[in-house]
């Protein structure tokens, strides 16, 4: 797992450095001349693409694959029990790692119906987010905010049910305010906020 996290921690790193470069900068990074930016909405969609990637290979590949072998399982209280993060905390964790990086950007889980009261959205922008992604899952509500004195591109994606194990967990948990999610269900969203100028 720790591997895992390193790669991950590099590619995120990798694509953040390339379009916030190309986007904060343009001019900045130059090849034989010719200048390279790309649009702060693109940037968003690699980094959320990189997001969804590596959470599906660590649920499909580590999390159910070591449940299945009966190695180790994946519990709400994986620190205390040494057990696997489940997926939404694997989420949280690096975002938590890329917040400490310095970099700015920033990314995290809301729902209309978190198990952690923590993971609720916090501002109208997001709120309406939740709302738009809830009746339009394909389209991220995007825009620009500004929180403390800075300023930042935000975009909203939908995050859906894609596995069993997800909602099952969500389906039972006893703090679930809602228990009737199903495959491909918006369960709630992912959060990504890029700094700008």
């Amino acid at each position: 797992m720790t591997s895992s996290s390193t790669v991950l921690r590099g590619v995120l790193i990798s694509v953040f450095g390339l379009g916030v470069v190309g986007f904060v900068a343009p001019g900045s990074a130059t090849t034989e001349g010719t200048s390279v930016s790309l649009p702060v909405e693109m940037v968003a969609d690699y980094v959320h693409a990189v997001i969804e990637a590596d959470r599906e290979v660590y649920t499909k590949h580590v999390v159910e694959r070591m449940q299945i072998k009966g190695v180790v399982v994946a519990s709400e209280n994986w620190e205390q029990k040494n057990t696997l993060p489940l997926p939404a905390q694997f989420l949280i964790e690096s975002g938590r790692v890329m917040a400490r990086k310095g970099h700015g950007i920033q990314y995290k889980l809301i729902s209309l119906w978190p198990i952690n009261k923590r993971n609720v959205a916090t501002s109208e922008f997001e709120k309406t987010g939740l709302g738009t992604v809830l009746t339009h899952p394909t389209t991220p509500h995007t825009g620009f905010v500004k929180e403390g004195g800075a300023r930042y591109f935000q975009a909203v994606y939908a995050d859906l049910a894609v596995t069993q194990a997800c909602i099952g967990c969500h389906n039972a948990h006893p703090d679930s305010p809602k228990r009737d999610f199903k495959i491909n269900d918006v369960m709630g969203a992912i959060v990504i906020s890029i700094p700008v100028k």
